[in-house]
């Protein structure tokens, strides 16, 4: 590309390599125009820097939001960390209470059956005893008897 003077001074010509213009670009700018590029360069400055500002309002809610979710987590963690203490606790309490009363069952039962052995060991040896007392009566009577048929007082 190569720029070239024309005849208007305030202008200059922009040629491609075939000697073609491609445009043509005014050498001067006036008092009026150059305020108004101030201008805007001010604006698109100003946009630029709002334009960061909001990138940079962007970025700390994310940061604020990524913190409520960590923290909102680390609430829900704590809670379900109690209620599974809470859980394990009265578990514990059940266990406690359930062998506690399989002890006192275990209890009732022993003793429940001791009465039985001794009711059945007392029965035993009542019924011993009558039979062996009925035994001796029934031996002393028949000794009686055959003595009385030794003697002769009985016949045969």
């Amino acid at each position: 590309m190569a720029t070239t003077i024309t005849k208007n001074p305030q202008a200059r010509k922009v040629v491609g390599k075939d000697g073609e213009q491609m445009v043509e670009i005014p050498s001067e700018v006036s008092k009026d125009e150059r305020d108004s590029l101030d201008e805007l360069m001010g604006q698109a400055q100003s946009a630029y820097e709002s334009y960061l500002q909001a990138q940079r309002k962007v970025a700390l809610a994310y940061q604020e939001r990524q913190r409520r979710v960590e923290e909102s987590f680390k609430e829900i963690e704590e809670h379900a960390a109690k209620l599974c203490a809470v859980a394990i606790e009265k578990g514990t309490r059940s266990l406690e209470k359930a062998e506690q009363e399989a002890e006192e069952m275990y209890k009732k039962a022993k003793l429940s059956g001791t009465q039985v052995y001794q009711d059945s060991l007392n029965e035993a040896l009542r019924i011993r005893r009558e039979t062996v007392e009925q035994a001796w009566e029934e031996a002393r009577r028949n000794s009686e008897k055959i003595w009385k048929v030794f003697q002769g007082e009985i016949k045969r």
